[in-house]
């Protein structure tokens, strides 16, 4: 009997190491393809043209012919033969437009994730504080404008701007931006799981709406808000719709609808601008991980 429980608890152990290493793997190999055309960008950003043509002429060619299949074989290559900075010299110094076009992503962006932060804090503590059958019916709204695309509220974007006078300029998107309903739905849920009995220590403080709003929700929401806003600059860093839509003049247009036309006239270049494109938000990201996963993962009560 005790050499059978031994053998039953060896077996036990092998299968749960089998298990964590039949999921090690796969999360590895689902890992491998994800950042692959990562790896592959920065790497290739720092070939000469000429080694990008030999390794992808096959794609490079068959670009805008309409052809379903490749005559030739690809070399996918991580490692250059020979290290160039030609294309970060053109982006960085020789060719201003590329970096004009990065501030314009950056003056969008930035006023669209604070404002938008700053606006949800203060409606995420009225939904979380107040009780009244208006703001259920309003929390109810702003579900289900969370919940449409871009797409569908486009074209009443379109035609609020032009009736206030603001269309083909920064405000007509960065005013909806700061607007969208998608923080205030987090704040909200994140809100509501905090003590009632710090609010009524505060309370007994002398503390009034002002104060607990500042001293005692803001405080408990650093970790989420910090998630919120990656998650916000994010979005609209790689907003397309809005300023094809929205703005008139290419020259107030962002990097993220200039990129596909940098595709198309000179490929090492537009590795280097993806490379460029990237820095923010992964900088954005490295410095605010903590926060992201602890706002992600967050789900139950307050630590």
């Amino acid at each position: 009997m005790i050499l059978s429980d031994r053998s039953a608890r060896r077996i036990r152990r092998l299968k749960r190491a089998a298990g964590t290493a039949a999921l090690t793997l796969l999360l590895l190999a689902a890992a491998a393809v994800i950042l692959t055309p990562t790896v592959l960008t920065v790497t290739n950003s720092f070939m000469s043209t000429t080694e990008i043509t030999s390794n992808y002429g096959a794609i490079l060619g068959s670009a805008g012919k309409g052809a379903s299949y490749f005559s030739k074989k690809c070399n996918l290559k991580f490692i250059p033969d020979i290290v160039s900075g030609e294309q970060f010299f053109t982006v960085l110094l020789r060719t201003p437009d590329y970096l004009y076009k990065f501030w314009n992503s950056v003056a969008l962006t930035v006023p669209i994730t604070l404002g938008q932060i700053a606006v949800a804090l203060g409606a995420a503590y009225f939904f979380a504080r107040f009780e009244s059958r208006f703001r259920s019916a309003l929390f109810f709204v702003y579900i289900v404008l969370m919940l449409m695309p871009y797409q569908v509220t486009l074209i009443p974007n379109y035609l609020v701007a032009d009736k206030l006078g603001i269309l083909y300029t920064r405000a007509a998107i960065i005013l909806p931006g700061i607007f969208a309903p998608f923080a205030v739905f987090i704040l909200t849920k994140f809100m509501r799981r905090i003590p009632k009995a710090l609010v009524e220590a505060a309370k007994l403080d002398g503390a009034g709406e002002w104060t607990i709003f500042t001293r005692v929700y803001i405080p408990q929401c650093t970790g989420v808000t910090w998630s919120v806003a990656i998650l916000i600059f994010i979005d609209y860093w790689n907003m397309v719709e809005q300023p094809l839509v929205l703005l008139r003049d290419d020259a107030l247009r962002p990097l993220s609808v200039f990129l596909a036309k940098i595709n198309t006239a000179d490929t090492g270049v537009a590795f280097a601008v993806a490379v460029v494109y990237m820095v923010l938000p992964l900088l954005l990201f490295l410095y605010g991980e903590d926060y992201l996963i602890e706002g992600i993962s967050y789900s139950s009560g307050i630590k």
